[in-house]
């Protein structure tokens, strides 16, 4: 069974401010996929992104979701935490989450500045923080995951 870790970046919910939604609507999600998922890890923006995202990546999860911290605020700093960790970047994917959320009316996920790339073996993959945001990036990745992280473990591509 492959094992995802998701990661909500998000201060005030970090602090108890109030609950986190969107990480386990990801979570969720990658349990009815078939990955074995933990709570999602809820750590303040910053450094604490970088760590858990550290963490997640060295305890050999094969997917990483982080959720929140992608936007134009000054905490904002998911993708700058996360782009020293890859390896090599994937712009296919935040470009199509981006492109999904502007289809689906919401002209602001342009703003999104989230990153996804492979660290070693794991797919890392940087979702907006709104529930909408993450429910958008989850219809656009479930029929590529299996194929990307596939892919990574040195698969060949599928044939039609």
């Amino acid at each position: 069974m492959r094992r995802a870790v998701v990661i909500t970046a998000s201060t005030r919910a970090a602090a108890g401010v109030y609950d986190d939604r969107s990480g386990p609507i990801a979570a969720q999600a990658l349990r009815q996929w078939g990955f074995h998922v933990d709570e999602p890890v809820v750590v303040a923006d910053g450094p604490a992104v970088g760590e858990a995202l550290r963490a997640a990546i060295s305890s050999g999860a094969d997917l990483v979701l982080t959720t929140g911290g992608t936007g134009l605020s000054p905490t904002d700093s998911t993708p700058e935490q996360t782009s020293p960790l890859l390896d090599r970047q994937v712009p296919g994917i935040p470009e199509a989450l981006r492109a999904a959320g502007v289809a689906n009316g919401v002209a602001g996920a342009i703003l999104s500045r989230g990153l996804a790339g492979v660290a070693g073996r794991t797919l890392v993959v940087n979702l907006p923080g709104s529930t909408g945001g993450v429910r958008d990036a989850i219809d656009v990745l479930h029929p590529v995951v299996e194929h990307a992280l596939d892919q990574i473990a040195g698969g060949d591509h599928r044939r039609e």
